[in-house]
Parts: structure tokens; sequence; C-alpha cells
């Protein structure tokens, strides 16, 4: 095995028998790599040591056990084998295989030798061949697996998640699919059975990235590399090399029936790509123009006519049907009856050398691209239906030609409108939809060296605003829920950190039941009726309240009365003597339902806000006000006439807890009131 990672153990070395361990050299999700001794042979080995959450109970170890000895049966020259399985000390299951540190294939630079390469291609389809006849999958092919020994043979190596047909997908409790996701197929990264077409596409990975020296898919976190292998298109490769361009289609093929049957297959389809792509008439072309420029000016147009009249018999093509594009579009258009376009029409005459070798070239991939770009965006064919849609477009353009004058303008409006349709979602509460829509604009402007262009930043404030607007709305409409929930979906989209978490502080803020109201006018807390929400005083009107109330309008007392008792005559009471004493912050009795009313206006009035007196069906769900005398209180509510008004709850002078009518005019020594506020429309 190869080291991953030099460092000290930090914890006591496992104990196997037969094993002398030295050191740790690398360590995974599942995993812990040893450089030891097997001290029968004296020879070092690597020692692969299964974490104790990895394998969390006795079925899984034996599975395990039973997969490596499996594995430890395959023989064959480009496979690291397993010399030995068993168990430490500790009960971790283990398995012990030859330690190669020559490094694996992702810190080799093979982007300039095609001829490495293929080589690299060839060893790893006969492995893969001998293992799939066998019934072994491996299913994580990458370029951290495949190591060199001493004489530069490459291995394939670690066939620790391999999977014996008939067992089905294994996933992990995260819901991800076991396996290296920027090597993975859209299958696996779906959580779906694999076969052995899976490690097929994961070669087609390997071979973008030896032929081009990065990765096809490119992005910040596991989970989005994997959606890009679902749903993204397959990229183009750069134009010198465009003739592995048919072999790199059917290995990242999204649908594994489209892909390679098998990897004897895939094999042959390897040894038919030319060597270094200048066969075909692509390959004339680029002869033409190397060899025209040696030649005297005389002997140009001779060479030209020979050339041309080449291409267009097809003499120089070999029998194979990946002709080149020029002369696939002329075949086309002459079948269709439509004039071949400088494009794809071949040079007919002899003028200047430049000009007849132009329009014998293909037309700009990049342009076609483009063309097509701008009448799917016209259209509203962002990133739907596959194969026909702008995104698409617009990478392939990317891959042709990244310095063609239209294609920033042309990704720049795609991220645009990509903005408008997601803020549109967005505030519809349509939030998958709109995150999807950010997700691969962000995708776009990676993938195309404009992550930090004004396009994409205006897109973030566009969403930032839409955010910021549904927090409002759910502040407004008192919902914490809905507040949360729309920061939550922009925390998703990757918005900046410092906005969402203002925002979050925002959302927190808001009151649930309960809560106090905050804000101007009367002290409230939130009241909520099924879908009606209220602001309701959590204490009674005091005393003091009400006497500026009489001060400020010259408001004469209503008498009061003792309910159940005649009139007092000779000593009169009203709120001022309620026939008991009061302080200042005590509730005020003897208003009348009238008074109560008067109040609730002028409240109103002077702290710019709609009070009025609860009904007897809200007045159930207020608080409990407290304080040493017990009361009922008015409600809003009226009886027969409505010269009577109701009352709810007992007193400490009436311990019947129903709703009472009485005398709208009159107080009593008994009854208060309160008020609340409607504010589902703000208010």
């Amino acid at each position: 095995m190869t080291q991953h990672s030099s460092h000290d153990a930090d914890h006591a070395l496992p104990e196997i028998p037969g094993y002398r361990l030295t050191r740790a050299v690398g360590t995974g999700g599942m995993s812990t790599i040893y450089l030891g001794e097997q001290l029968s042979l004296g020879r070092e080995v690597a020692i692969k040591v299964m974490l104790p959450e990895a394998l969390g109970d006795e079925v899984s170890r034996r599975r395990f056990e039973n997969e490596a000895r499996t594995v430890a049966r395959l023989d064959h020259p480009n496979i690291v084998g397993i010399h030995d399985v068993g168990r430490t000390r500790d009960g971790l299951p283990y398995y012990s295989m030859p330690y190669m540190a020559r490094g694996h294939l992702g810190q080799r630079d093979l982007s300039g030798d095609e001829t490495a390469a293929r080589e690299i291609l060839r060893r790893l389809l006969s492995a893969l061949q001998y293992a799939h006849s066998r019934g072994i999958v491996h299913r994580d092919v990458k370029a951290e697996n495949v190591l060199f020994d001493d004489s530069g043979r490459p291995l394939l190596a670690d066939f620790g998640i391999a999977l014996r047909r008939g067992y089905g997908s294994r996933v992990t409790t995260a819901g991800l699919a076991v396996g290296s996701t920027a090597y993975m197929p859209p299958e696996q990264a779906r959580g779906e059975g694999v076969d052995a077409r899976a490690d097929l596409y994961s070669v087609g990975v390997l071979a973008w990235e030896m032929l081009v020296g990065t990765l096809p898919y490119n992005a910040a976190d596991a989970l989005s590399m994997a959606v890009m292998h679902v749903q993204d298109p397959i990229p183009r490769l750069p134009s010198r090399l465009r003739h592995w361009q048919p072999f790199i289609d059917r290995a990242l093929a999204k649908t594994a029936g489209r892909r390679f049957a098998d990897a004897a297959q895939m094999l042959a389809a390897l040894e038919r790509i030319p060597d270094d792509g200048r066969r075909g008439a692509g390959g004339l072309l680029r002869d033409l123009g190397d060899r025209l420029r040696a030649l005297p000016a005389l002997a140009w147009g001779a060479a030209i006519v020979v050339a041309v009249g080449a291409i267009a018999g097809g003499l120089y093509f070999d029998g194979r049907s990946d002709a080149p594009d020029f002369y696939r579009a002329a075949s086309d258009a002459t079948a269709t009856g439509a004039t071949p376009t400088l494009a794809t029409r071949p040079a007919t005459t002899i003028g200047n050398p430049d000009d007849a070798l132009l329009r014998a070239a293909p037309a700009s991939d990049a342009e076609r691209w483009l063309v097509a770009a701008e009448r799917q965006l016209r259209a509203g064919r962002l990133t739907a239906p596959a194969g026909d849609n702008a995104y698409t477009s617009l990478l392939n353009a990317w891959q042709a030609d990244r310095n063609h004058l239209r294609l920033a303008p042309a990704i720049d409006a795609l991220i645009a409108t990509l903005g408008e349709k997601a803020e549109r979602d967005f505030a519809s509460g349509r939030d998958d939809a709109a995150r999807t829509g950010v997700m691969q604009a962000s995708q776009l402007a990676s993938r195309t060296s404009r992550a930090d262009g004004a396009a994409l930043d205006a897109l973030k404030q566009r969403m930032t605003k839409a955010v910021s607007s549904r927090v409002e709305r759910a502040a407004t409409g008192y919902d914490r829920a809905a507040g949360l929930a729309a920061v939550d979906a922009a925390r998703r989209m990757a918005l900046d950190t410092a906005t969402l978490s203002r925002l979050e502080q925002r959302a927190r803020a808001i009151p649930v039941a309960g809560e106090r109201l905050g804000g101007p006018g009367v002290d409230m807390v939130l009241v909520q009726q099924g879908g009606v929400r209220l602001g309701a005083m959590r204490r009674l009107v005091s005393r003091d309240e009400y006497a500026a109330f009489a001060e400020a309008t010259g408001r004469e007392p209503a008498r009061c009365r003792e309910r159940a008792s005649l009139l007092r005559v000779i000593a009169p009471r009203n709120w001022r003597s309620p026939g008991f004493e009061q302080r200042g912050g005590d509730p005020v009795v003897c208003a009348s339902w009238n008074d109560a009313n008067a109040y609730a206006s002028w409240r109103g009035a002077r702290d710019g806000l709609d009070y009025r007196l609860p009904t007897a069906s809200e007045w159930v769900r207020l608080p409990a006000p407290g304080g040493e005398r017990r009361l009922s209180e008015w409600n809003i509510d009226c009886s027969g006439s409505c010269a009577q008004r109701v009352s709810s709850g007992a007193s400490w002078r009436d311990e019947a807890a129903g709703p009472g009518a009485h005398d709208a005019s009159r107080g009593f020594d008994d009854l208060g009131f309160r008020l609340v506020r409607d504010i589902n429309s703000g208010s």
C-alpha cells in the first residue's frame, strides 16, 4: 500500500500476532494504514486496520472478512494482492498487503504524455476485466488507488469496499453512497445498485485526469461533486485531445447502458484511438498547415487542391465512424438540401492560400455552441432538457475556446437569468428550486473561471435581498418558523455568512406565542388563536394609566356598584374610590364598559395603533394577569341590544367562571379590562 501521509499515530499501535507495526502512514474514513513487518518472512507490508465505527457489529465484520478473502484470491499482475486477513488483539478486522513507496497516480503529471496514459489505462482495464469476470466490482477506482511498484508498473489497490454481485449498494449513515465522489458514477452517487460499468465510468474519469491534468468535474464539497456527476454535461476536451472525445463520451455516459459493456470492449476502443490525433481529416489539416509553411509560394495552390480533393473524397479516412465534425456537418447539409455554410463547406476554389486554408478548416466549435446557447436562453431552456440547454452549450463553448470574445457576456447572461428565476422561486416558497438555480449558477461560474465575477456577485446580492424580504415578511406576520426556514434555505445556497448571521438573529427575535412583541405602544405578548394572531396586554390597565386618560379627556367617572347589590346612595363609589385601598399600579376597577372602550380609542390614537377589548373567545387564550385581587374582565361582545356587555372570568366576588352580562354604563368593583390589537396586517 502506498504512503498517504507520514505521521505518528496519536494512540498505541494495534497488536497483531505475527507482525511488528512501526508507524501509521495513512488514515481515512473507514480505516488506518500502518507500516509494519511480517515477522515470518521478514518482509515490509502495509496493514489496513478498520476503524471501530466503520464496522459496528459482528455481522458487518464477518462480511468484511469474507469479502477480503475473496479479493485475496485475485491473482493478477496489476492488482495489489492481499497477504493475510485477520483481527487485531482488540478484535478489529485487518488485512495486510505489499507496501509500495513509489506513490500513486494522483502524484504524477501525465498531461503531456498520452503514451504513458494509454499504457496505464491498458493495465487497469486488464485488471478490472479479470476482477469483473470473477464477480468483483471495485467501486472505488481513483488516482489514489493506482499504485506503482519499484519497476514503475501500475497496480490497482484497495478493494476495501469491493462488492460481490448480489449484495446491492452500500450507503453511509449520512446518506452518501460509499466511494470517492470525484470518480463516482451517477448511479452510485444516487445510492443505487452498481455493476462493472460503474468501475468503467471511474476509469473514464481517470483517463480525463491523466490527459488534461485536472478532474472533469470540480466542486467545493463532496455532495456538490456528486451532483455534478449526476446532472452536469460531459465536458469537452481541449482541441489537442479531440481524438479522445468519443472514448470519453462513452466512458462518462450518465446511464450505465450507454457506456462500454465491459472492460474488454473499453480496451478495444482504447486501441482504436489515434496515437496523436493527427489521423483523419482534422489531422490532415494540421499536417497540411505545417507542410504548406515549408513550401515555395508557387507550390501552395497545387498542394491545397490535392488536400481538398483527398478530404472531399474521404481518401484520408480509415473506415472509422468518427469522421471530423465539419465533414459530417457538410454531409448532413447536403442530405437535407441546405447550402453548406463556411463552417461546413470545404474549399473549392484556389485563391489566397491562407483564405483557402481558412475555408477548408472547421469553423469555431465555440461559436457554434454560443449560437446554440443564445437560442436556448431565449427559449428559456436554461439547464434542461438534457443535451439542449444553455448551461451545457456554454460549458462546451468554454472547453472549445475559453477566450472567445462573446463567451464571457453569454455566461454572465445565463448567470443573471438563473438568478432572476431563483429569486422568483424563492419568493414563491420553492426553496429547493431556488437553491438548485443558485448552485447551478455558482458551478457555471466556478467552472468557467468567473467565480469572482460581477454576475455571480450580483446574483448573490439579489438572493440576499430576497432572503431579507422573506425574513421581514415573517417578522410582520410574527412567524419565527418561516423566518428561520428562509435563513436555512439561504445557508444551503452558500450566501454570505455574515449577512446570514445577521438575518438569523433577526428571525430568532421574532416572538412566538407568549413572548413579548416589543416595538411601540403598550407592552404586549403574542397570542395565537388558530390562524389569528393578537397582541395582548399581559396585565390589566392600571389605575395610573386610566387616571392619565381621565385627566386628558375630562371624562366623568361612572357610578360603581357591587354586583348583586343595591346602588350606593349614601356613599357612592367610582374608579377613584372603589371602596378599598389601591395603589397606582393596581388594575383599575369601577370603570364601565363604555369607559374601557373610550380608553382603548384614546390610547390607540396616542400610540398610533388600533387597540380594542378582546372577544370572549379570545379572552380564554390571554395570559393570567396575576395581582392581589382576582378580577373579571370586560369583553367587546354585547348581549341583547348591546345595552349590556359581556364579562369573562371569575372574580373575588363571584367565583363563577362563565361569561356574564352587565350594564355597559356602570362600573363594578371586581371588573377590570385590558387591551388587545390585531397584528396579522402588521398593525
